[in-house]
């Protein structure tokens, strides 16, 4: 059916065909913007996230919200990476202002694949999850483009099993495939469960795929989405990759895994990803700061780095979103600069001061300490996937240590964080530093090296 209108003789798109054609790499007439809103729809009714990610009303209503306040041209209807683990039997620690967080694996606590069952819509906050999103479809899909949010293969595996899969990558390769052969069949599921209920986009979303490498990515994850892509294409719908962190040496791989479309964040250069993308023929999506922009700026900071986005990704081909799930506490004013930015109507937008003004941040002597100091910059492990795997993976590296080490962990959704991230000169995210010195940033070596890399620094200060 053709949805269009006519004005003047000229056909415009209406707002949900703006991000279905940008999908396809079709020119459109304007740039569509797509806001993910997950845990920030909860800020905008009045209730904490524990609250919102437990009930269907709530999730509704917080979605029509986001609707009303920033006119998207298309709108996830949840942004929870822990639904599929959580109807696994994998524990949820919930908080009040960020999305819930695995804290347990029940393959590392003993269970064994084979009694793992793929989730149902009667499983878990599934039955929470489905009906609120055949409410949100029915109320503003004939408008809107409406996207489904599925975890992607890998990071479910990292669920399950906890960061034993990267020792399994190496020692056990064989395994690590049957489990991503069980998260395929898991995605498909959940891929089917959104289409019925009327999603026009299936988005996998796989931060843990920035951590690895291109061989790596091409062994165990190229073979496990590209068939969960083939099905959505059967169905007729589109689908994207979302990944957050530095995936820039993954780009290439993840054009060949079948996607519509690939959104990352701002950790990688736009125009990198939109050159290598339309290469390609897959669609770009991102990737506005969620941070220095959308959580700390002012609306005017945020018209600035919309128009340095739109004038990069072009009218063929991009979808302008952050680069991930907005931060609960992101000033409406800032999201709504963005929308103003899209349509042109930015009479209003004031330039606001240094989002850093009179925050300072002292690194301190690490020579002079007696300990080594292990620096993590993060999102914030209670929120991102990446750097709570991140985090994890220091602990356990550090153990046989633990006496001769500090770790702390700075969350550039803090200024302070931020501030500190800029002394030591770290780029991306999550970081990790060593007695004032980046050692690896945005991939998580495997745990004999970072322990390595801890001792040496213990050995040194010794010396």
């Amino acid at each position: 059916m053709n949805k269009e209108s006519e004005h003047g003789g000229e056909k415009t798109m209406n707002q949900k065909e703006l991000v279905l054609n940008a999908m396809q790499c079709k020119k459109v007439d304007r740039i569509p913007w797509v806001p993910f809103v997950g845990c920030h729809a909860a800020s905008l009714i009045g209730v904490d996230c524990e609250t919102y990610f437990k009930n269907e009303d709530d999730i509704v209503n917080g979605v029509l919200k986001a609707v009303e306040l920033y006119n998207p041209d298309g709108i996830p209807t949840m942004f929870d990476l822990q639904l599929e683990a959580e109807a696994m039997g994998c524990q949820l620690t919930y908080a009040k202002d960020n999305p819930p967080a695995v804290s347990t694996h029940v393959l590392e606590q003993g269970a064994s694949l084979e009694e793992l069952k793929i989730p149902t819509e009667n499983d878990g906050r599934l039955p929470i999850a489905l009906s609120a999103t055949r409410r949100i479809v029915e109320a503003v899909g004939d408008k809107i483009a409406v996207y489904g949010l599925i975890t992607g293969p890998f990071t479910l595996a990292l669920h399950l099993k906890g960061t034993d899969i990267f020792y399994d990558m190496l020692d056990e390769p064989e395994e690590v495939e049957e489990l991503m052969e069980f998260c395929q069949k898991v995605a498909i599921n959940m891929a089917k469960m959104y289409i019925d209920a009327g999603v026009d986009i299936v988005a996998l979303v796989d931060p843990m795929t920035s951590q690895i490498s291109p061989d790596s990515f091409e062994e165990f994850v190229t073979p496990y989405v590209t068939p969960v892509f083939d099905y959505i294409h059967e169905r007729g719908k589109l689908g994207s990759m979302f990944v957050c962190g530095n995936a820039k040496r993954n780009v290439e791989k993840m054009c060949e895994i079948h996607a519509d479309n690939v959104s990352v964040d701002e950790n990688i250069p736009l125009d990198y990803v939109v050159d290598i993308c339309h290469k390609n023929k897959v669609s770009v999506g991102g990737n506005i700061k969620l941070t220095l922009t959308m959580l700390f700026g002012t609306p005017y900071d945020n018209m600035q780095d919309a128009t340095n986005c739109m004038q990069i990704g072009g009218h063929e081909g991009f979808i302008l979103a952050p680069g991930c799930d907005m931060p609960y506490a992101t000033p409406v004013e800032n999201v709504q600069a963005v929308t103003k930015t899209v349509h042109g109507d930015i009479e209003d937008i004031f330039e606001g001061g240094d989002v850093m003004e009179g925050i300072s941040y002292q690194l301190p002597d690490y020579q002079a300490e007696d300990k080594v100091i292990i620096d993590c910059i993060t999102l914030d492990s209670e929120s991102c996937a990446a750097c709570q795997y991140n985090m994890e993976a220091v602990r356990v590296a550090a153990a046989p240590i633990m006496d001769q080490v500090v770790i702390i962990e700075h969350k550039i959704k803090e200024k302070e964080g931020v501030a500190c991230m800029m002394k030591l000169g770290a780029k991306q995210v999550p970081t990790i530093c060593v007695d004032g010195e980046v050692k690896y940033e945005s991939i998580l070596p495997d745990t004999p090296e970072l322990t390595a890399c801890f001792k040496a620094a213990v050995e040194k200060k010794q010396r």
